[in-house]
């Protein structure tokens, strides 16, 4: 597309769930382009999933596509991102992030907060999507812990290429499970 963003639904099933899967980060800062790669094999070998319509999603560090792409309205999202938790690289990750109300925030803090544009952090295109009220009632984050992610640097270390392939095979289970728990319950780390 344009605008750099890669979008695929992957299925229609009329009353299925709707999922946006994201695959977010910097192709440039080596391992934190782990969620655009990720988001490029499963648009190359789409994941099927029954009761689900999958829509995937590459944005890169462009959050403000994640956010207008969540006013379509879904029933859920799962964002792949590089994380940094203290772990082994390409350890990885399952996460239900905090929601946060900027409603409450006083005016100035908001202002400050939501003038980046870019919104290149997940958590602030998370924020913004709750305040529009699009952020869907199920999110979950499948990350993977970097190895770099300091130095202008691209390809991604062999720890976190590895990973990939493993998110890319596990995504059906991962999803599904992650769908079959009552909210708030995170499936267990593949």
């Amino acid at each position: 597309m344009p605008d750099g963003t890669a979008r695929m639904p992957v299925l229609d099933e009329g009353d299925a769930l709707r999922v946006l899967i994201a695959g977010v980060g910097n192709l440039l800062r080596g391992d934190d382009g782990f969620g655009v790669e990720v988001a490029r094999r499963l648009l190359g070998r789409p994941p099927q999933l029954a009761g689900a319509a999958l829509t995937i999603i590459e944005t890169g560090i462009g959050g403000m596509h994640l956010v207008q792409e969540l006013l379509s309205g879904y029933d859920a999202l799962i964002v792949v991102d590089a994380v940094e938790r203290g772990a082994a690289p390409g350890t990885i990750f399952l996460l239900e992030p905090e929601r946060v109300d900027p409603s409450g925030w006083p005016d100035e803090i908001r202002r400050d907060f939501f003038a980046d544009t870019h919104y290149a952090e997940p958590s602030h295109a998370l924020a913004l999507a709750a305040a529009v009220g699009a952020l869907p009632p199920r999110v979950l984050v499948v990350g993977c812990q970097v190895a770099t992610v300091d130095d202008l640097l691209q390809g991604l270390t062999p720890a976190v290429a590895r990973a990939i392939d493993r998110v890319a095979e596990d995504f059906p289970r991962i999803v599904g499970e992650w769908l079959s728990e009552p909210a708030g319950a995170v499936p267990p780390t593949p």
